[in-house]
């Protein structure tokens, strides 16, 4: 999936986050956005994924030699993780597995199952979410989108709350799992997050002066 950015621009009532985007990503490209903490790139993230409008400009998705998605369709085709994102606690990590495949469809040859074991938390798929360490649960955010049956993928600072063992498996899950797909990752210059990029944007060049 091609995505283009034009001209885009967010405000919060009268303070400008960004303005002026105009970048390209291409299909299987791996990107990372950097930048500090309340830099703006969560907000460009989650304008990338549809979840909010842009102020200004137009986000353009497409695939080669077809028609554009449309913003209200491109749900389908994104998954997104991110420490912010909310889960239902009071679901097991299988109900929550089991719920998520209904509305973002795995990978064909990739079970519930599946999930489950490549999660490394077997032993705990039927204690409640609420039960799991900020660890736990950011590897659940993480294995849900990767597995997904998506073309893009989305996330926003992967290795929060994950320990080294964690960072690694994150690294061999997006090497066996990632290869094919446009891939953004928002990051404060981590570097075992943007292990996998082949290329970074700084989001303060888009900061509006002033």
């Amino acid at each position: 999936m091609t995505i283009e950015l034009e001209n885009i621009g967010k405000r919060f009532n009268n303070e400008w986050i960004f303005k002026n985007v105009n970048l390209r990503f291409e299909p299987g490209s791996h990107t990372g956005i950097v930048g500090p903490n309340g830099s703006g790139k969560s907000t460009l993230l989650q304008c990338i994924s549809g979840f909010l409008t842009t102020s200004e400009g137009k986000i353009h998705y497409h695939y080669p030699s077809s028609a554009a998605i449309e913003i209200e369709k491109i749900y389908r085709h994104v998954s997104i993780a991110a420490p912010y994102l909310f889960q239902d606690e009071w679901l097991t990590f299988r109900e929550a597995v089991e719920i998520q495949t209904k509305f973002k469809p795995l990978k064909a040859t990739i079970s519930v199952d599946d999930v489950i074991e490549r999660s490394g938390l077997s032993a705990s798929q039927n204690k409640f979410l609420r039960q799991f360490s900020s660890g736990m649960k950011q590897r659940v955010r993480l294995i849900l989108a990767i597995l997904a049956d998506t073309d893009l993928l989305l996330l926003d600072e992967p290795l929060s709350n994950l320990d080294d063992s964690g960072a690694q498996w994150f690294q061999e899950l997006m090497q066996q799992e990632c290869s094919d797909r446009t891939v953004i990752i928002c990051s404060n210059h981590h570097a075992a997050e943007l292990a996998t990029v082949s290329s970074r944007i700084d989001i303060a060049q888009f900061k509006p002066n002033g």
